[in-house]
């Protein structure tokens, strides 16, 4: 009896893990199904969202410059003497640029970053952290900053939401930083690093590397890192305008790592993220780390997914380029609706390249950094080069406005074709007349004029061809809309004195829109008949003065 129970006991026990195990399988299944199904839809909305550029790349992260101005003059970033400032109306308002951070976030952007100039500069930047933080989708918010003001703002912009921070410090020594940065306040900078630790951030140390600068800075900055939990990444010098960039100043990556290793033998690569600008390394055992943003020797554009917005409203699809598109305008603009914006920033993002342009083209650019909003005047440039000084803010009819919200009614927010809507217009009897002449010498008017040429009568198939091509113009015209004609004339006549063929069309309808191109293209094709008919005995043949002659019954009537 107790062997059975036993055995019951222990088959029981089969049956139950037997079933818990098919249950699990199922469960397993379905969550399995369930992401796969996710993986999917996100894969798709990626790729239909207009934050997906042409090479496949998805753009999450937005840096925001929310002024021109700057407290510091570094002179690798501008002029000694400053830059001219633009209006304040030329700059976005808070409310245009939290709408258009909206917008972006609403499309996919995750994580923003605020820049500059200097944003602590902005009256307003602890509401505007805040601002941005009570976005629901948007999951990080952070600021790029020269650490002048830290002490004094850190804890209210903490307390706003911010989540992270990046000051820029381009040496540890006093009489450096006066002269690079043209002004006072290195102590106030670290004591703003030291602050924002304390405060349970770990702050990210740009310093940008520059020959007969700072380079026997190097191994200062990776000993900055044994007490301090820090990230600090070494940048290679770019060239913007006004920086009077120079390829023997560029420390480059490789260099870089070699003074490193000779003081620090133990200095390892950390892993990075697929999104990373900066290559991680650090010394084991240090509380901090270092990074190298490689912008010019080793570039990262494959895995960019960065957008930026200028103060004065421009986005900017990659720091390097120098093609910026006013999205200012076309939300100021009372034709333009929120999906045209989306669509406008979708054209911007398509039109991102691969890759920038490589260090020595980009040395011979015009290209703005985020600071300077006012017009420079610049030379030389590339195929992306868009007006004269190829600062597209300066040249609006070079600007992606030329789209939707523009007077081009034949193109979308997209850059693509579209036809114009004219449900709106009044039907209306209209008409229009036009008319082309071909002249073909002696000899084929003599031939036309006795009806002598082989391929038959010249001057009744090409009035046949051309009231056919009127009524196929909407199929050789790709914008021109389908109109139902009440009648096509086109007379077909040899002016032997002046050795040519006359043609001459009038297309009639009762419609929503015009019916000029019916007429010019019935001249046209006519006029090609000609030609087709005589060329056999001649090429000297010349298909001249295509023209309208009149409209009528339109909005604008046409009278030559």
């Amino acid at each position: 009896m107790r062997l059975l129970v036993k055995s019951v006991k222990l088959w029981t026990q089969q049956q139950l893990r037997g079933a818990a195990s098919m249950a699990t399988g199922s469960q397993f299944h379905k969550l399995a199904t369930a992401s796969k199904t996710d993986n999917t839809e996100n894969h798709l909305a990626k790729a239909n969202s207009p934050l997906t550029d042409s090479f496949g790349r998805h753009h999450t992260y937005l840096r925001i410059s929310l002024t021109e101005r700057c407290n510091l003059r570094c002179d690798y970033c501008m002029p000694a003497e400053g830059v001219p400032l633009q209006p304040k109306s030329q700059l976005l308002s808070t409310e245009e640029m939290l709408q258009l951070a909206r917008i972006f976030v609403e499309q996919g952007v995750r994580k923003i970053r605020l820049t500059g100039g200097e944003p602590t500069v902005r009256r307003d930047i602890v509401e505007i952290i805040a601002q941005l933080k009570a976005l629901p989708q948007l999951e990080h918010v952070g600021i790029t900053t020269n650490g002048l003001v830290l002490t004094r703002l850190l804890l209210p912009m903490q307390k706003a939401g911010l989540d992270s921070l990046n000051i820029s410090l381009d040496t540890l020594r006093k009489e450096r930083f006066e002269r690079i940065s043209r002004r006072k306040g290195w102590e106030r900078v670290i004591a703003g690093i030291d602050l924002a630790i304390q405060l349970g951030y770990r702050p990210k140390v740009n310093c940008v590397l520059m020959r007969d600068f700072n380079e026997d800075e190097i191994c200062d900055f990776v000993e900055f890192t044994r007490e301090r939990p820090v990230d600090v990444r070494f940048i290679e010098y770019m060239p913007f305008t006004g920086n009077k960039w120079e390829t023997q100043r560029l420390i480059s990556y490789s260099e870089t790592l070699k003074v490193i290793r000779a003081s620090f033998p133990d200095f390892q690569a950390l892993a990075n993220g697929p999104n990373d600008t900066s290559k991680a390394w650090a010394v084991p055992g240090f509380a901090g780390q270092m990074g190298f943003i490689t912008s010019m020797t080793e570039h990262f554009c494959g895995s960019c997914n960065r957008l930026r917005l200028t103060a004065d409203g421009n986005i900017k699809v990659c720091l390097f380029g120098n093609k910026e598109f006013s999205l200012r305008d076309a939300l100021r603009s009372e034709d333009c609706t929120e999906q045209q914006l989306v669509e406008l920033i979708g054209a911007a993002v398509q039109r991102k390249k691969k890759q920038h342009a490589g260090m020595l083209n980009l040395s011979h650019m015009a290209n703005r950094p985020m600071i300077l909003i006012g017009g420079l005047g610049g030379g030389g440039g590339d195929s992306t080069s868009s007006s004269s000084t190829m600062l597209l803010h300066t040249h609006p009819a070079q600007r992606l406005q030329l789209r939707k919200c523009s007077s081009l009614t034949h193109i979308n927010a997209q850059g693509k074709a579209q036809m114009v809507d004219v449900a709106h217009k009044a039907s209306t009897t209209r008409t229009a007349t036009a008319e082309a002449t071909v002249q073909v010498g002696e000899r084929l008017t003599a031939l036309i004029a006795a009806n002598e040429l082989k391929k038959g009568d010249v001057l009744s198939v090409a009035q046949l061809a051309g009231i056919m091509g009127a009524k196929q113009t909407a199929q050789l015209i790709p914008l021109c809309h389908n109109i139902a004609i009440s009648s096509v004339h086109v007379e077909a006549k040899l002016v032997a004195e002046q050795l040519c063929v006359h043609l001459l069309a009038t297309v009639r309808c009762t419609g929503q829109t015009g019916v000029e191109m019916e007429a010019l293209t019935a001249v046209s094709v006519a006029a090609l008949t000609v030609y087709d008919m005589c060329k056999a005995v001649s090429h000297d043949i010349c298909v001249t003065n295509v023209r309208l002659l009149s409209k009528s019954g339109g909005k604008r009537d046409f009278q030559r």
